[in-house]
């Protein structure tokens, strides 16, 4: 049930790098699409004063997060919910951070317009979004590496894709969430980050 993933080896300590800077110091942080529940464990660990819940809407990732957490997991990481962004009500309510990593480029569209609604709705005022992963910026040229990732998942599913950061920065926008910072990541990914400003 335990699955592997090498990109969470390779991405999670850059990324912890850029968590350290946006974590609130106490509170939850809701993990959206946790997949195998490595960086669950991971972030948990480097975080021990702030409550983790993952969740994710495949019920063999939940299966493999629980292996991860009962395996590893320190007190601070809670079992696995099941979330499918798209579809409301969620099982958390409220959140002091969330961490979505990639996950908008291998979901429809209407997960993300999904993940902002429920960000607007379960964040507290000032509270970060963290998205990770490969994006599409207008005026930046795109590496051809995002270039053939693209035509690779659209062929494995039309509704996927590297999404445009513009339109990803609309939709945070129309639900109440702000630009705060984009950062640049190893192998032409990106951390964007979007708070919550009611």
């Amino acid at each position: 049930m335990k699955r592997h993933a090498p990109s969470a080896e390779r991405n999670r300590d850059p990324l912890l790098a850029v968590l350290r800077e946006l974590m609130p110091s106490r509170g939850t942080v809701l993990e959206v699409a946790s997949g195998t529940g490595q960086h669950a464990v991971f972030f948990s660990r480097a975080f021990p004063e702030l409550v983790w819940q993952p969740t994710d809407a495949d019920p063999t990732a939940l299966e493999s997060i629980e292996a991860w957490r009962q395996e590893e997991g320190p007190p601070n990481l809670r079992a696995p919910l099941a979330l499918d962004v798209s579809t409301p009500p969620w099982p958390v309510e409220s959140a002091d951070a969330m961490v979505c990593i990639n996950m908008i480029h291998i979901s429809p569209w209407e997960a993300c317009q999904g993940l902002m609604r429920g960000a607007a709705r379960v964040l507290s005022p000032g509270g970060p979004l963290i998205l990770y992963g490969a994006y599409f910026i207008e005026g930046r040229p795109t590496a051809p590496s995002n270039l053939a990732f693209d035509a690779s998942l659209r062929e494995r599913n039309p509704a996927w894709g590297v999404r445009e950061l513009g339109a990803v920065t609309a939709e945070a926008r129309a639900n109440g969430l702000e630009l705060d910072r984009v950062v640049d990541m190893p192998s032409n990914n990106f951390t964007v980050v979007f708070r919550q400003h009611r």
